[in-house]
């Protein structure tokens, strides 16, 4: 059985023929979903698709792009939200420097206030990290009670193994099956399988051979094969491995 750990099966893309899709998992051994909010109405939307779907759960918070919105007033919001049981995490948040669409400033106080929610809640968080390696590691510091999973890793097998040593799992997509993906295998071959999550970060980051079209979670399968065969074993096994993982972190029997 597979579990994507991040999604985002709410998106607009998905309009057109969520129904079917939804309907087709279970023929892919998709058994689990987790679908991710990234600002207060794809929360929303999270949240209303958990609760129609007993194969999927919510997460819901501000992603570092929004973390402009990111108020007491939202913060209120998302602490209401997280008292559904479909919601089982904080997320995603945290820093993305590679755009700097928000400045940096603003996304570290976003992204602490929401770990303090987190932290509140008893919930774990579900972190966007990209080119911010640095103020990532010195907040995962500040907030020594907190953990998660560092989505669609992009950092250093030392930085994975720094975050595991701290109790924190690690997330993968499509991109470790992609040619010039070295950072992200020599991560997974670091790590023990007991803190590795898969995903497909739908829709985006299709796997190979789906590179460049609009991805979804039928395709999480390809990512667990590609895990497998990067630490020797079935794609079976790294499913069953993965999946156990994910319903550990989030508290799902």
């Amino acid at each position: 059985m597979y579990f994507d750990s991040h999604a985002h099966l709410d998106d607009p893309r998905f309009d057109a023929d969520r129904a079917e899709l939804l309907n087709d998992l279970k023929n892919h051994g998709v058994g689990l979903v987790m679908n991710v909010g990234c600002d207060l109405p794809s929360s929303e939307r999270s949240v209303a698709l958990a609760e129609a779907h007993d194969f999927i759960y919510a997460a819901v918070g501000s992603h570092p792009d929004d973390a402009e919105h990111v108020d007491g007033r939202l913060l209120d919001r998302y602490r209401a939200l997280a008292a559904c049981r479909r919601v089982r995490a904080i997320g995603e948040i945290g820093l993305d420097y590679h755009y700097e669409d928000v400045p940096r400033a603003r996304q570290i106080v976003a992204f602490e206030e929401q770990l303090e929610l987190a932290e509140a809640l008893k919930l774990p968080v579900i972190v966007h990290e990209r080119e911010a390696h640095g103020d990532a590691v010195d907040i995962v510091r500040r907030h020594p009670d907190v953990r998660g999973v560092f989505h669609c890793f992009s950092g250093s097998k030392e930085l994975a193994l720094w975050l595991v040593e701290r109790g924190w799992y690690i997330g993968f997509t499509g991109v470790v099956t992609f040619k010039n993906a070295r950072r992200a295998v020599e991560a997974v071959q670091a790590l023990p399988l007991d803190r590795i999550l898969i995903e497909t970060d739908c829709p985006y980051m299709a796997p190979e051979p789906y590179r460049g079209r609009r991805n979804d979670s039928r395709y999480v399968p390809l990512v667990a094969a590609k895990i497998a065969e990067l630490k020797g074993i079935s794609p079976e096994e790294a499913g069953d491995a993965t999946a156990q993982n994910a319903k550990r972190l989030f508290g799902i029997a």
